[in-house]
């Protein structure tokens, strides 16, 4: 798995996994806080976390487009500064008022920025590393690896803005409760029904400090607004720290991919070999990779609903209470040790010496005692939050990389006459299976959603009869799969396909896809209250499901285009 590989894939991947790690912190509590700090309602706020993840997934290309000028290194580098500032821009507390609008927006701009002169180019010198033929065979499993390691950032992330939010929510006595913000601003708007009001007195009354559960009503609203909007402003630092880490390991590590830092026009400069396509050959691949990037639309549509429509059911529709083998699931280090393990475990088998093997079998061992003895350990019963659930997803990703791994180099070793090159599946056709994958995703919401009350229905309180947890993380398993099967392999099949002097204008096109996917992200947003929760889901599924059938129809030509 690890064997064989460069050195600088190693640092790269570090280097993007502690700036993934403050991205995702942000985003674990990015719409909680629109909604909860201004009393936007899910269609503003989805419509503003579309808006924003376009701008972050399109700017790419802009990225791209200089850095085939001046260097992808540079680029880099320019995009961590820029992203740094937008976040400490972000930590800013500041009144629910025109100018808080306006500084938040500013701080998103730089961010997006930053992630487009930063997020395409630092792939495109992992894929520069393997064009060396040396290390040409493991470009795929690169990217898994690569993958895997940012997601390992992406794992913690919504851990680290819970515990947050949660440390400062204590410094002024009160406690997370999902029901507050918005009977808070209903009240304040002077729309709350008897029944809401009734439900507000109740969660007033179960904040621990005394002083706070006497205060009369709108006070107590306005101050529990206030506090929990400075919690989240906290949690959005955690993004600086790890943008420092990151420039630290990239300028530390340099000199391990230095030679992978160079576009096309500087190696022309220093007379290095320049693979040269025909006009026809250009023109193929650049159409073969605009259908891929026509198709993934619609998944990063569907798998985006992560921050805003999933959400909106882990906190409206799904138990806020875990209890028997589920606690397990939102225990960062119960988490952390069995993503470990899985890499020990095929280490065990993978070894070559014996005694490497028994190592790592007893690590493999004491890594499954380890998560026992803190199971064992936690309350019977476990309160959780919301962004919680977005941890299952990178989580996942990490536990299931090595298992995909294993199982496309299995295929691959299976040659015959047939299949020269073994059985494992082109990029382009594990992207078809993708989407047919992530089609199923969203069968099992459907399925946790049939009898329970609309959005509008609630008017943003919690269902009467929620569901239990495993149907979250059920979704978000099957979606997981269906992302290792498309992300990282598309990722890699641009930097083997695109034409040698526009390797950063089509890795920038591939996130321009995301981008058009996650500005529709927010259709289920705007349809939130107008339809009924079963609808939503079947709409990505059914979506996700025509995109995977028009990848098999094309599946022939991309893969001419592309040999």
């Amino acid at each position: 798995m690890f064997k064989g590989q460069p050195k600088g894939l190693y640092a790269l991947a570090l280097a993007n996994t502690g700036e993934r790690f403050g991205y995702y912190t942000m985003l674990a509590i990015f719409m909680l806080f629109l909604q909860a700090k201004f009393g936007w309602e899910q269609a503003a706020a989805s419509q503003l976390y579309a808006i924003f993840l376009a701008v972050v997934y399109f700017l790419p290309v802009v990225g791209g487009w200089i850095a085939d000028r001046i260097g992808y290194g540079k680029c880099v580098v320019a995009g961590i500064c820029v992203m740094f500032l937008g976040y400490l821009l972000l930590t800013m507390p500041t009144a629910a008022n025109a100018f808080g609008i306006a500084m938040m927006i500013g701080a998103l701009l730089l961010i997006a920025l930053g992630t487009g002169l930063f997020k395409g180019n630092l792939q495109v010198m992992i894929g520069n590393l393997y064009d060396d033929p040396k290390y040409a065979a493991k470009r795929d499993s690169a990217f898994s690896l690569f993958y895997m390691a940012i997601n390992i950032g992406a794992m913690f992330a919504p851990f680290a803005a819970t515990a947050i939010t949660n440390r400062f929510l204590a410094k002024s006595g009160l406690v997370y409760k999902a029901d507050i913000p918005a009977l808070a601003h209903q009240l304040l708007g002077g729309a709350i029904t008897p029944e809401n009001t009734e439900r507000l007195v109740s969660l007033q009354g179960q904040m621990p400090d005394a002083a706070i559960t006497a205060m009369p009503q709108p006070e107590f609203c306005s101050y529990y607004i206030e506090h929990l909007s400075s919690a989240y402003h906290m949690g959005f630092a955690v993004a600086c720290v790890s943008l420092v880490v990151s420039i630290a390991i990239y300028f530390a590590c340099r000199s391990w991919f230095k030679h992978a830092d160079v576009n096309a026009k500087q190696a022309a400069a220093a007379n290095a070999p320049v693979v040269e396509l025909t006009p026809k050959q250009t023109r193929e691949r650049v159409v073969a990779l605009c259908m891929v990037f026509a198709v993934v639309i619609f998944f990063w549509m569907a798998f985006n609903q992560n921050g805003q429509s999933l959400t909106w059911f882990a906190r409206d529709y799904t138990q806020s209470m875990a209890t028997g083998w589920t606690r397990a699931g939102f225990s960062m280090w119960i988490l952390g040790l069995l993503a470990v393990s899985v890499y020990t475990l095929f280490g065990t088998f993978q070894a070559e010496k014996g005694s490497n093997r028994i190592f790592l079998g007893i690590i493999t061992l004491a890594l499954w005692a380890g998560s026992f003895s803190i199971y064992r350990a936690m309350p019977s019963t476990l309160e959780i939050q919301p962004q919680l659930f977005q941890q299952f997803n990178p989580f996942f990703v990490v536990l299931l990389t090595p298992v995909i791994m294993a199982i496309f180099n299995a295929m691959a070793c299976r040659k015959d006459a047939k299949h020269p090159e073994g059985r494992e599946p082109s990029a382009p056709m594990k992207i078809g299976i993708g989407m047919i994958v992530a089609a199923l995703g969203y069968v099992v919401m459907i399925f946790g959603s049939i009898g329970q009350p609309s959005p509008a229905a609630l008017s943003g309180t919690v269902s009467p009869d929620p569901v239990v947890p495993t149907f979250l993380m059920g979704t978000y398993l099957v979606l997981t799969f269906a992302e290792l099967l498309l992300s990282p392999m598309g990722i890699s099949f641009v930097t083997k396909v695109a034409p040698p002097k526009m390797k950063g204008l089509m890795m920038g096109l591939w996130f321009a896809a995301s981008a058009i996917g996650n500005y529709l992200s927010s259709i289920p947003g705007m349809l939130w209250m107008r339809v009924p929760l079963w609808a939503n889901w079947a709409i990505l599924a059914v979506l996700c499901a025509i995109a995977g059938i028009i990848m098999f129809a094309m599946l022939r030509r991309i893969e001419a285009a592309t040999k």
